[in-house]
């Protein structure tokens, strides 16, 4: 008899390997034999100022200021940047805010741009950091985790 396993449990377990091999390579040399970057040191040195220490925001994040920005949002899960895939994850980290002011006249951007301060596997790691700040499930009873996976399948990162 051939056991019958349903594609959401191989998703699972293809993302859970993903995970683990995310979490090995966070440590692991890359291919020059230099460390991969530490995305909760560069978490810390860069993005902590305005999203937390453990990622939790500014107060009413939600909340348009007058001048029309927003304060930084809570990356830890408790927001809405899990809702994204990887791409857009990416490309609001390296363009900073300034990706969503196109095309919005009354949006102001405050988050700066580190596309020129962090390569591409720096910018990796800290959202692989970010990723491991979140817990819970959606309404729907994925883990987070798993429902932004899904939205990278159509949206991944950058070669």
């Amino acid at each position: 008899m051939m056991l019958r396993v349903p594609p959401h449990l191989v998703r699972v377990a293809a993302m859970l390997a993903l995970a683990a091999t995310l979490g090995a390579c966070a440590s692991a040399p890359d291919e020059e034999g230099a460390p991969a970057p530490d995305g909760g040191a560069l978490f810390a040195a860069n993005c902590a100022v305005c999203h937390g220490a453990g990622g939790e925001g500014q107060p009413e994040w939600h909340v348009r200021r007058a001048d029309g920005s927003y304060p930084a949002p809570p990356l830890n899960g408790d927001g809405h940047t899990w809702h994204h895939g990887d791409g857009l994850l990416y490309r609001v980290v390296s363009e900073g805010g300034a990706l969503f002011e196109a095309g919005n006249a009354d949006y102001r951007a405050t988050m700066p741009a580190f596309g020129d301060r962090l390569s591409r596997d720096e910018i990796v790691a800290v959202l692989a950091h970010v990723k491991s700040l979140w817990g819970g499930k959606t309404s729907r009873g994925l883990s987070i985790v798993e429902a932004q996976a899904y939205a990278s399948e159509s949206d991944p990162f950058p070669p």
